[in-house]
């Protein structure tokens, strides 16, 4: 596949609100399916997140393998303060076409179009962005692509949880129908596999760590550009957020996050007693429930490949090599560059001819790779 090309194709296409997209000279289709969310009715979520209708009630695009019949699924998650599909179409196409499964594109809760259309507005965006310069001299890496998540993420440092905690709930909630054979789309499947990139990486460790309902027995993960312990993340960026916001998260989880979850909640009852929020605590650093997560992660070793990029400033290289190459498999972290100037946000731009072919070339071996492990 030349992925430029793809990729423009692909984009030109898309278009959330329509139920069928389907492809030139291809039998693969783009299936737009609705949700309903209920994963903020845990109790413990902020209150005014809960009154945004776009974060309930969404779609999710499925793209349908060429193969007339098929039980292989693949779900895709990509990064943080995303808020478009394109960026993913090609990749979920490559995955279609090649290891002929179904691949689900699921948003993260509060990304893409779980969020209002006006947080990727600049117009909307921008007099926020200026008010939050004016008041906070030392801010780097502001934007008005960040300021949104930025803005919501000083103000409540928990929503980094609860979004992830939401987005595992919805995550759940749709693979049972997959499994039950309920799903309106997609045939009955036990096996799902998972592809996650970026802030992804780090929410498939923790649902495949706690497999809820014993949902990925045997699933397999590949992680690109991710995989490391949260407190290895450098999140300042002007796609992600602002360097302020970052390190408010980044205080609140290192320091305050262990001192707050005392007591008697539904908040703390989670964290303390349930596989996944103690999944969730373990991959904040690489000190904090040490024992747990690594004898985890060695059980699901054989299950996991990840990919990372020696010139990645958002999740760097060593921080995914401390988190998973000290298990027994030494080969289950590849860390490679691009010849040519990529970022974390942007590992496969696109451009023209003759970058584009060195693009395309880079992205075929990438996901051979992943085809090779989930196909």
């Amino acid at each position: 596949m030349e992925y430029t090309k793809k990729f423009n194709e692909l984009k030109s296409l898309f278009d959330k609100e329509k139920e069928v997209i389907r492809i030139p000279d291809s039998d693969i289709e783009i299936h737009n399916i609705g949700f309903l969310s209920d994963g903020s009715k845990n109790g413990f979520s902020n209150i005014k997140d809960t009154l945004i209708p776009e974060n309930h009630s969404f779609s999710y695009p499925v793209f349908t393998p060429p193969g007339a019949e098929s039980d292989k699924v693949i779900l895709l998650l990509h990064g943080l303060n995303e808020r478009s599909w394109v960026k993913y179409l090609a990749w979920a196409y490559y995955l279609a076409s090649n290891t002929n499964s179904y691949v689900i594109l699921f948003p993260i809760s509060f990304h893409i179009n779980r969020s209002p259309v006006s947080w990727k507005d600049p117009r909307a965006m921008i007099p926020f962005m200026k008010d939050r310069n004016s008041s906070m001299k030392e801010i780097k890496m502001s934007s008005f692509a960040n300021i949104a998540i930025s803005n919501r993420l000083t103000e409540d440092p928990m929503r980094f949880f609860n979004s992830g905690y939401q987005t595992v709930s919805d995550i759940t909630k749709l693979l049972l129908t997959i499994r039950n054979g309920e799903h309106c789309i997609i045939p009955r499947s036990s096996k799902i596999n998972i592809f996650a990139y970026s802030i992804g990486a780090f929410l498939a460790e923790i649902i495949v760590m706690g497999n809820p309902e014993n949902l990925f027995d045997e699933s397999k993960l590949f992680i690109f550009c991710g995989g490391s312990v949260f407190s290895n993340m450098r999140g300042s960026s002007k796609l992600i957020m602002d360097s302020v916001a970052f390190d408010r998260v980044y205080s609140y989880y290192l320091n305050d996050f262990e001192k707050n979850i005392t007591g008697k909640s539904p908040l703390v009852d989670f964290l303390s007693s349930s596989q996944i929020g103690m999944a969730f605590r373990s991959m904040i650093d690489l000190g904090r429930l040490k024992t747990f997560r690594e004898k985890i992660l060695q059980k699901l070793q054989n299950q996991i490949q990840s990919i990372t990029l020696s010139q990645d400033a958002v999740i760097p290289s060593d921080g995914v090599v401390a988190t998973l190459g000290n298990l027994s498999r030494k080969d289950i972290v590849d860390v490679w560059d691009f010849p040519y100037t990529y970022s974390h946000e942007n590992p496969f731009p696109v451009s023209d001819f003759p970058l584009s072919k060195k693009v395309d070339y880079w992205f075929e071996r990438v996901f051979t790779e992943a085809t090779v492990f989930l196909a």
